[in-house]
């Protein structure tokens, strides 16, 4: 069944035919209805029968407005507020590593940075060594007041003593003895004394140094671990640096040869051999080809702060990159034995084992804390009323000391020395996974660099080709500007390929060192540089 929508005329015509009483109580309706509409701070009363159709749904979205924008203006103070206090947010999400602590004022010189100054100045200065060298001291100190209970304990002092006893006080005033008074002294003495106290045996301490002295051992590979990622860290920056200064002299290159075909096409165009359109199609790509440059110009010196930063530079140090790392192929070996290599070298997988190897003292220390302790301790000294009238004086304590209930203490630590031991055990094996990981991608980032590079190279070469057979047509007429610009742009694609993979092969050269745990000491043979 179709709905036939009726005309305007008709709907006036049928509104016209209402019987006399319906009508009159529509309009009694209508009269004592109220719309009230909001415009501004004002309330408008609509007049009765000046209501459209719709205008009900009108008033109805008004009414709304005030809701609707007191939410669009919480909506951007919330924005606002993030946005406010997203800078503190990334301040707290940046790594350690890429952070540093400047080293001294800047100088007026240029200072020349190669790659092995960058990464001796990282080792100094970079924020992720400082803090892995601290953490290695705090568990030498732990490692020390674990030591301090298993050794003697020796004190010394010189103490002068005035008392004044009364023996009503002490329960003895019933007790009369003669010639000693309820009140005795004041009086006064002088002591000089030393004391030692020495745990004999103590399984529960003897463990805990074991574990502590684990900890420290742990703690030294792991700041060898992290030598190893500062030098990728720094590494991986270099590179970036190197790889924004070659797309500065591509782009050069390209507004150069953007610069060569503009004026060509407006010498054409003066001499009536080229269409305006040929100018404007140039213009627009010389003006890209600038707009590039200044964003690779911008890049290049914000890698360059980015290193500065990760190595401790001075603030405001002007410095340039020395080596310029270019293409070597690299023979590595075998993924089987690389990673063996790595399970027996990377720092990160040995500190794992040695936390492993402390959690499992650790909890033998806690279940140590049901066996007997000897201990003993005694002091000498001399104590009279003056040292010239004193005489010796000395104590001697031995015991053993053997826990029957302790209310659940032992049994708690126990159980968290276990979750413990799990906890290490689990990350272990994680940094075995890991290690394992790193490796393989290594090996096939290195093998797709390698690749990559070969093709991007005969890219570039053939994008040459094109650009200078584009040229050369153009100039005889037989094309327009429309080739020529193509065949620019597919030069500028093609350069781009090759610069990333350059750097590409680079990175991936020194990750595979990373990965095989060898990137602090050998990554001038993995990636080069003096």
């Amino acid at each position: 069944m179709k709905i036939r929508r009726i005309p305007e005329s008709d709907y006036t015509r049928a509104k016209g035919k209402l019987a006399p009483s319906e009508k009159e109580k529509t309009m009694q309706r209508m009269r004592g209805m109220r719309i009230k509409m909001q415009h501004g701070n004002k309330l408008m009363l609509a007049r009765p029968g000046s209501a459209r159709p719709g205008s009900a749904n009108v008033g109805l979205s008004s009414a709304r407005a005030p809701g609707i924008n007191r939410l669009c203006t919480l909506a951007l103070l919330v924005l606002a507020l993030l946005v406010l206090a997203t800078p503190a947010s990334w301040a707290q999400v940046v790594s350690p590593n890429l952070g540093s602590v400047p080293s001294g004022p800047a100088t007026s010189e240029v200072l020349r940075l190669t790659l092995s100054d960058a990464i001796s100045r990282a080792m100094r200065y970079n924020l992720g060594v400082i803090e892995s060298d601290e953490n290695t001291r705090s568990a030498r100190g732990q490692r020390l007041i674990a030591l301090s209970s298993l050794l003697p304990q020796v004190s010394a002092g010189i103490n002068e003593n005035v008392d004044q006893v009364n023996f009503t006080a002490l329960g003895l005033g019933a007790v009369k003895i003669p010639g000693i008074p309820r009140v005795v002294g004041p009086f006064s003495y002088s002591t000089a004394s030393a004391s030692l106290s020495q745990t004999l045996f103590s399984y529960e301490s003897i463990q805990r140094f074991r574990a502590a002295r684990s900890a420290e051992q742990a703690a030294q590979l792991s700041y060898k671990d992290t030598l190893d990622v500062i030098t990728l860290t720094v590494g991986n920056a270099y590179l970036q640096v190197i790889d924004a200064r070659s797309r500065i002299e591509a782009e050069v290159a390209q507004v150069q040869n953007a610069k060569a075909l503009y004026d060509q096409a407006v010498d054409e165009f003066q001499a009536g051999t080229s269409p305006r359109i040929d100018v404007t199609r140039t213009e627009v790509q010389l003006h890209t080809e600038q707009y590039n440059l200044s964003v690779a110009r911008n890049n290049f010196e914000v890698a360059k702060l980015s290193l500065g930063r990760a190595i401790g530079l001075p603030l405001g140090q002007a410095f340039e990159i020395a080596d310029q790392l270019p293409y070597a192929d690299l023979n590595p070996p075998s993924v089987e034995d690389a990673l063996k290599m790595a399970y027996s070298s990377r720092s990160d997988f040995r500190s794992a084992l040695k936390s492993v190897k402390s959690a499992e003292q650790v909890l033998s220390a806690a279940k140590g804390q049901r066996y007997p302790v000897v201990a003993v301790n005694g002091d000498y000294g001399d104590q009279g009323p003056a040292f010239g009238q004193s005489h010796g004086i000395f104590s001697f304590q031995a015991g053993v000391n053997l826990p029957i209930f302790t209310g659940g203490r032992i049994k708690g630590d126990v159980t968290q020395a276990e979750a413990a031991l799990r906890q290490r055990k689990a990350e272990a094996e994680n940094v075995r996974g890991q290690i394992d990981y790193d490796v393989r991608t290594a090996f096939l980032n290195l093998n797709a660099a390698k690749e990559q590079v070969d093709v991007a190279h005969q890219n570039v070469d053939l994008a040459n080709d094109n650009v200078a057979r584009s040229k050369e047509r153009f100039a005889a007429g037989v094309t327009d500007s429309v080739e020529v610009v193509q065949s620019e742009q597919s030069l500028a694609s093609a350069n781009d390929q090759y610069i990333t993979s350059l750097y590409s092969h680079n990175f991936a050269k020194l990750a595979l060192a990373r990965a095989l745990g060898v990137a602090r000491t050998n990554f001038s043979q993995y990636l080069g540089g003096r």
